[in-house]
Protein backbone atom coordinates (compact mmCIF):
# COMPACT_ATOMS: atom_id res chain seq x y z
CA UNK A 1 0.00 0.00 0.00
CA UNK A 2 3.13 1.95 0.50
CA UNK A 3 3.70 1.69 -2.50
CA UNK A 4 0.76 2.98 -4.22
CA UNK A 5 0.82 6.30 -1.97
CA UNK A 6 4.08 6.89 -3.37
CA UNK A 7 2.32 7.03 -6.68
CA UNK A 8 3.10 10.26 -8.78
CA UNK A 9 -0.54 9.31 -10.10
CA UNK A 10 -3.09 11.51 -8.02
CA UNK A 11 -5.88 8.75 -8.82
CA UNK A 12 -3.83 5.98 -7.87
CA UNK A 13 -3.00 7.75 -4.26
CA UNK A 14 -6.94 8.98 -4.34
CA UNK A 15 -8.71 5.63 -4.62
CA UNK A 16 -5.30 3.45 -2.02
CA UNK A 17 -6.55 6.32 0.74
CA UNK A 18 -10.35 5.99 -0.03
CA UNK A 19 -11.26 1.83 -1.04
CA UNK A 20 -8.02 0.24 0.34
CA UNK A 21 -7.18 2.58 3.75
CA UNK A 22 -10.85 3.45 4.41
CA UNK A 23 -9.79 7.05 4.57
CA UNK A 24 -12.74 9.42 5.40
CA UNK A 25 -13.50 11.58 2.21
CA UNK A 26 -13.11 14.52 4.18
CA UNK A 27 -9.89 14.02 5.28
CA UNK A 28 -7.32 16.44 3.84
CA UNK A 29 -5.17 13.71 2.54
CA UNK A 30 -8.20 12.44 0.57
CA UNK A 31 -9.26 15.66 -0.49
CA UNK A 32 -5.76 16.69 -1.84
CA UNK A 33 -5.47 13.19 -3.90
CA UNK A 34 -9.20 14.14 -5.65
CA UNK A 35 -8.36 17.84 -6.48
CA UNK A 36 -5.22 16.82 -8.33
CA UNK A 37 -7.02 13.90 -10.28
CA UNK A 38 -7.37 15.93 -13.11
CA UNK A 39 -3.71 17.13 -13.17
CA UNK A 40 -1.93 13.47 -13.09
CA UNK A 41 -0.32 12.92 -16.51
CA UNK A 42 -2.21 9.70 -17.65
CA UNK A 43 -5.82 12.10 -17.26
CA UNK A 44 -3.99 14.86 -19.25
CA UNK A 45 -3.14 12.05 -22.01
CA UNK A 46 -6.59 10.49 -21.95
CA UNK A 47 -8.24 14.23 -22.35
CA UNK A 48 -6.18 15.91 -24.09
CA UNK A 49 -5.73 16.63 -28.19
CA UNK A 50 -10.39 17.31 -28.03
CA UNK A 51 -11.79 18.53 -31.28
CA UNK A 52 -14.38 21.24 -31.61
CA UNK A 53 -17.23 18.91 -32.08
CA UNK A 54 -16.15 16.60 -28.79
CA UNK A 55 -14.19 13.94 -30.01
CA UNK A 56 -10.18 13.35 -31.17
CA UNK A 57 -10.07 12.92 -34.64
CA UNK A 58 -10.91 9.10 -34.59
CA UNK A 59 -13.74 7.29 -34.63
CA UNK A 60 -15.33 6.86 -30.88
CA UNK A 61 -14.88 3.44 -31.18
CA UNK A 62 -11.70 3.32 -32.33
CA UNK A 63 -9.16 1.06 -30.28
CA UNK A 64 -7.64 2.62 -28.42
CA UNK A 65 -7.36 5.70 -29.04
CA UNK A 66 -11.52 6.94 -29.72
CA UNK A 67 -13.80 8.59 -27.40
CA UNK A 68 -15.48 5.79 -25.55
CA UNK A 69 -12.25 4.27 -24.57
CA UNK A 70 -10.74 6.95 -23.18
CA UNK A 71 -13.84 7.78 -21.06
CA UNK A 72 -14.15 4.90 -19.69
CA UNK A 73 -10.52 5.29 -18.29
CA UNK A 74 -11.08 8.19 -17.04
CA UNK A 75 -13.85 8.14 -15.35
CA UNK A 76 -12.47 5.14 -13.47
CA UNK A 77 -9.44 7.10 -12.74
CA UNK A 78 -11.96 9.49 -10.56
CA UNK A 79 -12.74 11.98 -13.62
CA UNK A 80 -16.38 13.67 -12.51
CA UNK A 81 -18.78 16.24 -14.62
CA UNK A 82 -16.96 18.72 -13.38
CA UNK A 83 -14.32 18.31 -16.38
CA UNK A 84 -16.01 19.96 -18.91
CA UNK A 85 -13.23 18.08 -21.50
CA UNK A 86 -14.38 14.59 -19.87
CA UNK A 87 -18.69 16.18 -20.42
CA UNK A 88 -18.50 17.24 -23.82
CA UNK A 89 -16.73 13.92 -25.34
CA UNK A 90 -19.16 11.82 -23.72
CA UNK A 91 -22.43 13.73 -25.32
CA UNK A 92 -20.27 13.23 -28.53
CA UNK A 93 -20.17 9.62 -27.85
CA UNK A 94 -23.70 9.47 -26.68
CA UNK A 95 -25.18 10.99 -29.83
CA UNK A 96 -23.21 8.52 -31.83
CA UNK A 97 -25.64 5.65 -30.01
CA UNK A 98 -28.99 7.07 -30.09
CA UNK A 99 -30.22 5.51 -32.74
CA UNK A 100 -29.25 1.84 -31.62
CA UNK A 101 -31.19 -0.95 -32.44
CA UNK A 102 -30.16 -4.49 -32.19
CA UNK A 103 -31.57 -7.33 -34.42
CA UNK A 104 -34.02 -10.00 -33.03
CA UNK A 105 -33.48 -13.58 -34.01
CA UNK A 106 -35.30 -16.38 -32.03
CA UNK A 107 -36.47 -14.40 -29.74
CA UNK A 108 -33.47 -12.81 -28.11
CA UNK A 109 -32.31 -9.26 -29.05
CA UNK A 110 -28.24 -9.73 -30.13
CA UNK A 111 -26.87 -7.00 -29.07
CA UNK A 112 -22.73 -5.73 -28.84
CA UNK A 113 -24.16 -4.61 -25.37
CA UNK A 114 -20.97 -3.80 -23.96
CA UNK A 115 -21.37 -0.89 -26.27
CA UNK A 116 -23.72 1.03 -24.94
CA UNK A 117 -22.97 -0.36 -21.28
CA UNK A 118 -20.02 1.57 -21.18
CA UNK A 119 -21.61 4.90 -22.52
CA UNK A 120 -24.44 4.38 -19.72
CA UNK A 121 -21.18 3.71 -17.41
CA UNK A 122 -19.83 6.90 -17.94
CA UNK A 123 -22.45 9.10 -18.72
CA UNK A 124 -23.99 8.06 -15.17
CA UNK A 125 -20.62 8.82 -13.86
CA UNK A 126 -20.34 12.06 -15.36
CA UNK A 127 -23.58 13.06 -14.42
CA UNK A 128 -25.68 12.66 -17.54
CA UNK A 129 -28.11 10.43 -16.14
CA UNK A 130 -30.52 12.20 -16.88
CA UNK A 131 -30.30 12.97 -20.25
CA UNK A 132 -32.55 11.12 -22.81
CA UNK A 133 -30.11 8.86 -24.28
CA UNK A 134 -28.53 7.62 -21.57
CA UNK A 135 -32.08 6.77 -20.23
CA UNK A 136 -32.96 5.28 -23.47
CA UNK A 137 -29.78 2.89 -23.01
CA UNK A 138 -30.63 1.99 -19.80
CA UNK A 139 -33.77 0.81 -20.69
CA UNK A 140 -33.18 -0.93 -23.31
CA UNK A 141 -30.11 -2.61 -21.94
CA UNK A 142 -32.76 -3.88 -19.62
CA UNK A 143 -35.09 -4.71 -22.65
CA UNK A 144 -32.51 -6.78 -24.80
CA UNK A 145 -31.10 -8.66 -21.28
CA UNK A 146 -31.22 -12.19 -22.22
CA UNK A 147 -33.03 -15.25 -19.97
CA UNK A 148 -29.79 -16.06 -17.99
CA UNK A 149 -28.54 -12.32 -17.08
CA UNK A 150 -26.63 -11.61 -19.66
CA UNK A 151 -26.29 -10.19 -23.24
CA UNK A 152 -24.61 -11.40 -26.61
CA UNK A 153 -24.60 -10.02 -29.54
CA UNK A 154 -23.95 -14.00 -31.93
CA UNK A 155 -26.37 -13.92 -34.11
CA UNK A 156 -26.65 -17.65 -34.38
CA UNK A 157 -30.41 -18.94 -33.67
CA UNK A 158 -29.16 -21.50 -31.58
CA UNK A 159 -27.10 -18.92 -29.67
CA UNK A 160 -28.56 -19.55 -26.04
CA UNK A 161 -25.96 -18.39 -23.95
CA UNK A 162 -24.74 -14.71 -23.02
CA UNK A 163 -21.35 -13.40 -23.67
CA UNK A 164 -18.84 -13.14 -20.81
CA UNK A 165 -17.48 -10.61 -23.18
CA UNK A 166 -20.73 -8.32 -24.09
CA UNK A 167 -22.15 -8.71 -19.98
CA UNK A 168 -19.18 -7.57 -18.11
CA UNK A 169 -19.37 -3.89 -19.08
CA UNK A 170 -22.98 -3.82 -19.10
CA UNK A 171 -23.69 -4.62 -15.70
CA UNK A 172 -21.08 -2.07 -14.46
CA UNK A 173 -22.78 0.51 -16.94
CA UNK A 174 -26.61 -0.49 -15.50
CA UNK A 175 -24.86 -0.30 -11.52
CA UNK A 176 -23.72 2.70 -12.48
CA UNK A 177 -27.19 4.30 -13.75
CA UNK A 178 -28.91 2.72 -10.73
CA UNK A 179 -26.85 4.40 -8.12
CA UNK A 180 -27.64 7.57 -10.07
CA UNK A 181 -31.05 6.88 -10.40
CA UNK A 182 -32.36 4.17 -7.67
CA UNK A 183 -34.02 2.99 -11.10
CA UNK A 184 -36.05 -0.38 -9.59
CA UNK A 185 -35.90 -1.93 -12.97
CA UNK A 186 -32.63 -1.62 -13.82
CA UNK A 187 -31.55 -2.63 -9.98
CA UNK A 188 -33.26 -6.15 -11.20
CA UNK A 189 -31.21 -6.38 -14.57
CA UNK A 190 -27.76 -5.38 -12.34
CA UNK A 191 -28.67 -8.65 -10.02
CA UNK A 192 -29.33 -11.14 -12.63
CA UNK A 193 -26.56 -10.14 -14.18
CA UNK A 194 -24.13 -10.68 -11.56
CA UNK A 195 -25.92 -13.60 -11.11
CA UNK A 196 -24.68 -14.81 -13.98
CA UNK A 197 -21.16 -14.43 -13.59
CA UNK A 198 -21.80 -15.94 -10.18
CA UNK A 199 -23.65 -19.17 -10.73
CA UNK A 200 -20.16 -19.88 -13.10
CA UNK A 201 -17.75 -18.93 -10.21
CA UNK A 202 -16.93 -15.77 -12.93
CA UNK A 203 -14.75 -18.63 -14.94
CA UNK A 204 -15.76 -21.93 -14.60
CA UNK A 205 -18.43 -23.88 -17.34
CA UNK A 206 -22.22 -24.49 -15.59
CA UNK A 207 -22.10 -27.87 -17.40
CA UNK A 208 -18.79 -29.50 -17.53
CA UNK A 209 -17.19 -27.21 -14.14
CA UNK A 210 -14.16 -26.63 -16.71
CA UNK A 211 -12.34 -23.38 -16.81
CA UNK A 212 -13.94 -21.59 -19.91
CA UNK A 213 -10.94 -19.78 -21.00
CA UNK A 214 -7.38 -19.83 -18.69
CA UNK A 215 -6.71 -16.40 -19.77
CA UNK A 216 -9.31 -15.17 -17.99
CA UNK A 217 -7.29 -16.16 -14.26
CA UNK A 218 -4.58 -13.93 -16.13
CA UNK A 219 -3.94 -10.41 -14.87
CA UNK A 220 -4.38 -7.67 -17.70
CA UNK A 221 -4.75 -3.53 -17.41
CA UNK A 222 -7.20 -2.13 -18.97
CA UNK A 223 -9.91 -4.93 -20.14
CA UNK A 224 -11.38 -2.72 -22.86
CA UNK A 225 -14.29 -5.18 -24.23
CA UNK A 226 -11.88 -8.07 -22.74
CA UNK A 227 -12.62 -10.17 -19.16
CA UNK A 228 -10.30 -11.42 -16.76
CA UNK A 229 -11.66 -12.59 -12.87
CA UNK A 230 -9.95 -9.37 -11.33
CA UNK A 231 -11.93 -7.39 -13.78
CA UNK A 232 -15.32 -8.91 -12.69
CA UNK A 233 -14.40 -9.33 -9.05
CA UNK A 234 -13.70 -5.62 -9.04
CA UNK A 235 -17.26 -4.91 -10.79
CA UNK A 236 -19.29 -7.49 -8.50
CA UNK A 237 -17.49 -5.73 -5.80
CA UNK A 238 -19.40 -2.44 -6.84
CA UNK A 239 -22.76 -4.37 -7.01
CA UNK A 240 -22.58 -5.48 -3.62
CA UNK A 241 -21.69 -8.99 -4.17
CA UNK A 242 -18.40 -9.81 -3.44
CA UNK A 243 -18.68 -11.74 -0.61
CA UNK A 244 -20.55 -14.20 -2.29
CA UNK A 245 -19.54 -18.06 -1.33
CA UNK A 246 -19.27 -17.88 -5.08
CA UNK A 247 -16.62 -15.67 -5.89
CA UNK A 248 -13.76 -17.80 -3.38
CA UNK A 249 -12.11 -19.31 -5.65
CA UNK A 250 -11.57 -16.48 -7.93
CA UNK A 251 -10.58 -14.36 -4.95
CA UNK A 252 -7.80 -17.26 -4.08
CA UNK A 253 -6.24 -16.98 -7.36
CA UNK A 254 -6.03 -13.45 -7.56
CA UNK A 255 -4.32 -13.71 -3.85
CA UNK A 256 -2.29 -16.52 -4.91
CA UNK A 257 -0.84 -14.16 -7.69
CA UNK A 258 0.95 -11.01 -4.97
CA UNK A 259 4.83 -11.02 -5.01
CA UNK A 260 6.35 -11.32 -2.02
CA UNK A 261 7.02 -6.96 -2.37
CA UNK A 262 2.81 -7.02 -1.89
CA UNK A 263 2.15 -5.87 -5.37
CA UNK A 264 0.71 -7.54 -8.90
CA UNK A 265 1.91 -7.51 -12.18
CA UNK A 266 0.49 -7.81 -15.81
CA UNK A 267 -0.01 -11.56 -16.80
CA UNK A 268 -0.84 -10.22 -20.61
CA UNK A 269 -1.63 -6.91 -22.25
CA UNK A 270 -4.39 -5.90 -25.09
CA UNK A 271 -2.30 -2.25 -25.73
CA UNK A 272 0.56 -1.26 -27.46
CA UNK A 273 2.34 1.62 -26.62
CA UNK A 274 2.96 4.51 -28.75
CA UNK A 275 6.90 3.77 -28.52
CA UNK A 276 7.61 0.59 -30.47
CA UNK A 277 3.96 0.36 -32.25
CA UNK A 278 3.97 -0.44 -35.47
CA UNK A 279 4.33 1.57 -38.05
CA UNK A 280 1.32 3.31 -38.88
CA UNK A 281 0.65 3.82 -43.28
CA UNK A 282 -1.10 7.16 -42.13
CA UNK A 283 -2.35 9.84 -39.97
CA UNK A 284 -4.13 7.19 -37.85
CA UNK A 285 -2.61 5.03 -34.86
CA UNK A 286 -1.61 1.72 -35.40
CA UNK A 287 -3.97 -0.69 -33.86
CA UNK A 288 -4.58 -0.75 -30.28
CA UNK A 289 -2.01 1.57 -29.76
CA UNK A 290 -2.70 3.76 -26.41
CA UNK A 291 -2.52 7.49 -25.80
CA UNK A 292 -1.53 6.03 -21.93
CA UNK A 293 1.39 4.04 -20.62
CA UNK A 294 -0.17 1.68 -18.27
CA UNK A 295 2.98 0.31 -17.46
CA UNK A 296 4.42 -2.83 -18.63
CA UNK A 297 7.68 -3.43 -16.15
CA UNK A 298 7.18 -4.60 -12.62
CA UNK A 299 4.55 -4.32 -10.81
CA UNK A 300 1.31 -2.48 -12.14
CA UNK A 301 -0.58 0.17 -10.07
CA UNK A 302 -3.75 -0.31 -11.63
CA UNK A 303 -3.76 -4.07 -11.01
CA UNK A 304 -2.51 -3.89 -7.61
CA UNK A 305 -4.76 -1.34 -6.56
CA UNK A 306 -8.07 -3.39 -7.91
CA UNK A 307 -6.72 -6.23 -6.36
CA UNK A 308 -6.25 -4.70 -3.11
CA UNK A 309 -9.73 -3.15 -3.50
CA UNK A 310 -11.59 -6.76 -3.97
CA UNK A 311 -9.23 -8.53 -0.81
CA UNK A 312 -10.08 -5.70 1.40
CA UNK A 313 -13.66 -5.69 0.55
CA UNK A 314 -13.82 -9.17 0.71
CA UNK A 315 -12.37 -9.07 4.16
CA UNK A 316 -9.37 -11.26 3.28
CA UNK A 317 -7.02 -8.86 4.39
CA UNK A 318 -7.87 -5.74 6.65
Amino acid sequence: MGWLLRSKDPSVRYFTLRDVLREQEQSREVMTARRQITEGSRVRALLSGQRIDGGFGVHQYRKWSGGHWRLVSAVELGVTSENKVAVKAAKRVLAGLSRLRPPKVAELWRSHASEPGNAVGVGSKLGLAEDPIVKKLASSLVEWQWPDGGWNCDSAPDARHSSFYESLSTLWGLNEYSRATDDSDVKEAVQRAAQFFLKHRLFRSCSTGGIINLEWLKLHYPLYWHYDILQALRILSLTGNLRDSRTAEALDIVQSKRSEDGTWRPEGYYWRPRLGARPSTGTQPSPNTEVVDWGREGPNEMITLNALRVLVGSRRIS
